[in-house]
């Protein structure tokens, strides 16, 4: 591994440059030397998951290929490490330093770069380290996620006073907006970065910690503070600032009263922000000081009150303050459940193996009576493995003194426990029994409902991308989807209500939300994205849910076949097209579509990519796992159907990964990294959506699959043993769809763009050539009939590109019918045959007999790729020579004494031949030569 190593006591500048360094060399993990910050603690007990760090003990270092260190140059600031750098020194290790602290401003004064002779050194006078991780990353148009601008912007911030220091310069500047505009998450700054203190109202500040009042209100944390002087004080606003900070309020009333011409008065400042964990909970303070004459923002607002009732307004601001603040969320609300759970004495190598299949951060370990008695976190399993441990049982390294929640734990406490215990995962219990747990990751989604992508959204902010991204109401999305199918939408709700009979929620899931939602932007008015394949989702269920409820319906609805599919025991239910041949009179069907209507039923399901390019293997689970399981963000989105277990209403939208803003923003986004190397098929089908719905694939999607076709992945899964169906049926299935849209030449354009064709093969490329067949193809065969479907003439040329012995096993891997494979075998010797013989055929009949033997679809190719030497003569052939009708028969010749035997095949081809020439041109020239040539005897 890559080692970045951030200096004792760490600060958020070493942080967010080590975050950095990660960004510009993937697969690099970062050490926390000597301890952090309390801040950067706090921080780092609810953001840890989402960094690349391991533990100091954990470090196997005769792996080590490289350090880097950060924000600082002298040893000393590395000492826990020391050996380490030793050992780097020896041996000639690969040493980059990023350090902002120069000759004049470093804190590491007797350090000097002879300590580091053959490291490669940036060191630089700015604000902060990070600022020059930041340069780099944008020389590389490297972008970035959510997660990782966070933390870096709160490097600079940190360490240049949020740019009011003396060392902070306009390449700091230029570096937090670069930051902002990978989508920093401000609210999390605003939650970690230090505050400053002003000096000007020491004295009444003091008083005002002494005597603020603070409570909490659902989870909101609520202060005032009332003070009297003597006059009026300017820099309230200050004093205010810096109380809000110190306190750690979510909401502040400050109330300065006094006395002017002898009437009183009292000035109040309110300040107000949003928790990062309570994104809908701030209060909105300009709607409670406006109407009594004051004024402001929402979070920031103040007036002026006067006569003989302050206390009375002040008061009344309060209760109004109180009555804004709504209840938050509770651990019921943000579980995942069911929880995944080990015995005791499963080994450590098997929790490691559980831990990577299902991307956990821990695993909970229960007894044999499902009673919760321990958890084993990431960090356990990485040090028992590096002390050569892996076949111990977990019971020897599981944290004991589990501290657990209850399903009506509001979010905020949740916070304080990770923070206090520092723990990424606390179990739910309900009556002493597991029924769920909250991880960082949950906590996560709520600072990030709607993830954003690392394409540049300048021209947005955080919170007006939240306002933009608010989906339809409940009611309203139920109300037309029931419009879009009302001939089934009795149908849907009495699976429903067989559904709620059992426990199970259940949910209209993929295309079928994508195209209801798309449909009701203001910008589609108009279009029609029709609802004709609906897939339902059932969770809280067991395998073979989907053949419960078809039954449960099937009686009612005898008209509807029922498939039954898979080890899952997937159903699907099909509704004949309207008027169809195929249904009884006495079985009018409802559906009144031109097509059959499809619904599938399953159970919530996740899968898992044993190699790349593998079929996944599948395992039941919950909803928000189904969904995630899925390609792009604007299919994962899901709409209940009934009330179930989760306690929203019908109509509720499930869309945990940003659905909605995607659509709005017109983006197609895979929903994890590794997304396109477990199927490349996942390349294709992003083409193929952003085509079809005009949309862009989104800036750090683009990248993934970049990086994941450079990385030479599907070329060693080409040849690889093992069977890749994402490289040969669902690829072809893929390249179908793109070849018969009407728009086809644009998707082949974004395949090559994006180097998609290497899927293929390695060396498959487009070339000014090959456009003009293609595009040569599609004319001709809107003027002729050809036996195999468009979309295989056109994947045909492009595969006949490669060299002949390469075509077979390409079409082969695609799994091609046989048909094709033997084509495109076969393709490079009859051109050969027909280059060298057809030029030299003048007579039609030469040419006849040299094209007959082959198909129309093998003509059109060797045509298409040949049209000089072939073309002319092969179209010669299709269009007039192939249909030219035969002047007499085999009933003529029987008219006209031959008896039937062999010698009416050479007879018919003469005469043929004949009339090919125009020697014969009608059917009493014909008989006649038939007569004079051949004895009818």
């Amino acid at each position: 591994m890559d080692l970045v190593l951030c200096h004792t006591t760490a600060d958020f500048d070493t942080l967010g440059a080590a975050v950095g360094v990660s960004c510009l060399r993937p697969g690099s993990r970062i050490v926390l030397t000597g301890g952090a910050h309390p801040s950067v603690q706090a921080f780092l007990a609810i953001w840890r998951d989402q960094y690349p760090l391991i533990e100091r003990r954990a470090v196997e270092f005769d792996q080590v290929r490289s350090l880097t260190l950060v924000d600082a140059h002298n040893p000393d600031r590395f000492s826990p490490v020391s050996d380490w750098l030793q050992r780097a020194e020896q041996s000639g290790l690969p040493v980059y330093i990023y350090d902002h602290h120069t000759a004049d401003s470093s804190t590491d004064s007797g350090s000097t770069l002879t300590d580091w002779p053959t490291a490669d050194v940036q060191i630089e006078a700015v604000g902060a380290a990070t600022t020059l991780l930041v340069e780099a990353l944008r020389q590389h148009q490297i972008a970035l996620t959510a997660d990782q601008a966070t933390v870096m912007a709160l490097g600079i911030h940190s360490d240049t006073g949020s740019l009011t220091f003396e060392q902070a310069t306009a390449r700091d500047a230029e570096a937090l907006a670069w930051l902002m505009a990978q989508q920093a998450n401000q609210q999390v700054i605003g939650e970690y970065k230090a505050p400053t203190l002003s000096g000007q109202i020491q004295t009444l500040l003091s008083e005002a910690l002494e005597t603020t009042e603070v409570e909490w209100v659902r989870g909101h944390r609520l202060g005032w503070v009332k003070l009297e002087t003597a006059d009026f004080v300017p820099g309230l606003s200050g004093l205010a600032e810096q109380l809000f900070a110190l306190l750690s309020l979510d909401t502040l009333l400050l109330y300065a009263a006094y006395r002017a011409h002898d009437m009183p008065k009292a000035g109040v400042i309110g300040r107000s922000h949003t928790h990062p964990l309570l994104p809908d909970n701030a209060v909105n303070l300009q709607l409670i000081f406006e109407p009594l004459g004051g004024g402001g923002h929402a979070q920031a607002a103040s007036l002026t009150l006067k006569g003989d009732y302050l206390d009375a307004d002040f008061e009344q601001m309060l209760a109004a303050v109180r009555a804004q603040i709504p209840s938050p969320p509770t651990a019921q609300s943000l579980m995942s459940s069911p929880v995944r759970t080990i015995l005791p004495a499963t080994s450590v190598d098997e929790a490691q193996r559980l831990l990577l299949r299902y991307g956990h951060a821990g695993l909970c370990v229960v007894d044999e009576a499902g009673q919760l008695v321990g958890i084993i976190s990431r960090r356990d399993i990485d040090i028992t493995l590096r002390h050569g441990l892996g076949h111990a049982p977990v019971k020897g390294c599981m944290s004991m003194q589990v501290k657990s929640i209850e399903p009506e734990t509001p979010i905020t406490e949740i916070q304080s426990l990770m923070t206090t215990y520092d723990i990424g995962r606390l179990p739910v219990l309900a009556d002493k029994k597991l029924v769920g747990i909250v991880t960082r990751s949950d906590l996560l989604r709520q600072i990030r409902p709607f993830p954003q992508s690392a394409s540049q959204r300048t021209d947005r902010d955080f919170s007006s991308a939240r306002r933009a991204a608010q989906p339809p109401a409940a009611a309203i999305l139920l109300e037309q989807l029931e419009s879009r199918i009302a001939e089934v939408w009795p149908a849907l709700m009495l699976i429903a209500e067989a559904a709620d009979q059992r426990g199970w929620t259940l949910y209209v899931v993929g295309g079928a939300v994508r195209d209801l939602l798309l449909s009701l932007r203001p910008d589609q008015a108009g279009k029609d994205y029709p609802l004709t394949d609906i897939d339902l989702v059932v969770d809280g269920a067991s395998a073979g849910a989907g053949v419960a409820l078809a039954e449960a319906i099937q009686s009612s609805y005898p008209q509807v076949s029922v498939q039954v599919h898979g080890q899952f025991q997937t159903a699907s239910l099909v509704w004949p097209a309207h008027d169809s041949p195929e249904l009884p009179v006495q079985q009018a069907s409802a559906w009144q579509g031109t097509e059959p209507l499809f619904i599938d039923i399953a159970t919530a399901r996740t899968e898992f990519y044993p190699y790349p390019a593998a079929n996944p293997e599948v395992e039941a689970s919950t909803i928000r796992q189904d969904l995630y399981r899925r390609d792009f963000a604007i299919n994962a989105m899901a709409i209940q159907l009934n009330r179930g277990l989760s306690g929203s209403h019908p109509g509720h939208l499930l869309d945990f990964f940003g659905g909605w803003l995607d659509l709005q923003q017109r983006h197609v986004r895979v929903l994890h990294a590794n997304s396109l190397i477990e199927d490349p098929t996942r390349i294709f089908r992003a083409i193929r959506f952003a085509v079809r719905l005009g949309f862009s694939i989104d800036a750090q999607t683009e990248q993934l699959i970049r990086s994941a076709i450079s990385s030479g992945v599907y070329e060693r899964a080409q040849t690889s043993q093992e069977k890749a169906p994402a490289l040969q049926t669902r690829l072809k299935t893929e390249l179908k769809y793109l070849l018969s849209e009407e728009r086809w030449e644009m998707s082949v354009k974004q395949i090559e763009r994006l180097g998609a064709w290497k899927c293929l093969h390695s060396s498959l490329t487009m070339s000014p050539a090959l456009w003009q067949q293609l595009r040569r193809m599609h004319r001709w065969l809107n003027q002729v009939e050809v036996d195999q479907p468009r979309w295989l003439m056109l994947l045909e040329l492009v595969i006949a590109q490669l060299t002949p012995d390469l075509r077979d096993r390409t079409a082969t891997h695609l799994d091609l019918s046989s048909q094709s494979q033997r084509r495109l075998k076969q393709l490079h010797l009859w051109e050969s045959h027909l280059l060298a013989k057809l030029p030299a055929a003048q007579r039609p009949s030469q040419i006849y007999d040299l094209l007959r033997p082959y198909q129309r679809a093998e003509l059109l190719l060797m045509s298409d790729r040949y049209p000089r030497p072939l073309g002319s003569k092969i179209w010669q052939y299709i269009v007039h020579l192939s249909q030219m009708p035969a002047l007499i028969d085999g009933a003529t010749l029987k008219r006209l004494g031959y008896k039937p035997g062999p010698q009416f095949r050479p007879i018919l081809t003469a005469v043929y031949r004949a009339t090919l020439d125009g020697e014969l041109t009608t059917a009493k020239a014909a008989e006649s030569y038939v007569l004079a040539h051949y004895s009818p005897d």
